[in-house]
């Protein structure tokens, strides 16, 4: 009987414990602000890569924007000839890390003087874009240009485009978590490394753990 007695009480911790864990996981999801950032920077392989790694970002996701026709393909936007950008979808937790931080990684992570260019990645899909969804993302946006040019920060103007959030179409899957899935691939290797290495570098702080 007495055995029986201390299993129920053990089982009854083991509830009593779940239920807490529960309740608390629950009070941190309430907690949350979750907010979304769509941002071009280049090839969205290395942009995912980076923005994967900061605290109080939940996901990202590789796509399209800012393009003139709907659903459109990988082989369709590499032509140039959709509009379209390669962009990321930012879920972040705005009680954790700010849009205007989000903003600073932007700005940092990529050469935003260069047009429709980033390395040896040439082409309109591969401009310097902020998609605003809210017009406070967008005073942010375009103060931190602001504040950018007045600092003298890059040497040449900032070309980055600030336009109206209308639609993201996701990238097809083998896109999604490229870098994590390839890490030996030569792009990966060649370009993303290097990226990730600055970036971490200067970044170290307000990377997850």
């Amino acid at each position: 009987m007495k055995k029986i007695i201390l299993v129920l009480i053990v089982l009854g911790l083991g509830l009593s414990e779940t239920k807490a864990q529960s309740t608390f996981t629950k009070k941190n999801q309430m907690n949350k602000k979750i907010e979304t950032a769509t941002l071009a920077n280049g090839c969205f392989w290395c942009t995912e890569a980076i923005f994967q790694r900061l605290k109080g970002v939940e996901s990202v996701t590789s796509g399209f924007s800012g393009g003139n026709i709907k659903n459109p393909a990988y082989r369709e936007v590499i032509t140039g000839r959709t509009g379209h950008a390669e962009a990321i979808e930012i879920k972040f937790d705005a009680t954790i890390i700010s849009f205007q931080e989000i903003l600073d990684v932007f700005f940092s992570t990529h050469d935003p003087t260069t047009l429709n260019r980033q390395g040896y990645d040439v082409g309109t899909q591969y401009r310097s874009a902020i998609f605003y969804h809210s017009e406070e993302q967008k005073n942010i946006a375009e103060n931190f240009i602001k504040e950018l040019t007045n600092a003298k920060v890059f040497d040449a103007k900032i070309v980055t485009e600030v336009t109206e959030f209308t639609s993201f179409y996701k990238a097809e899957d083998y896109h999604q978590n490229y870098y994590n899935n390839n890490k030996t691939q030569g792009y990966c290797v060649a370009v993303i490394n290097p990226k990730l290495e600055k970036f971490i570098k200067k970044y170290k702080a307000k990377l997850k753990d």
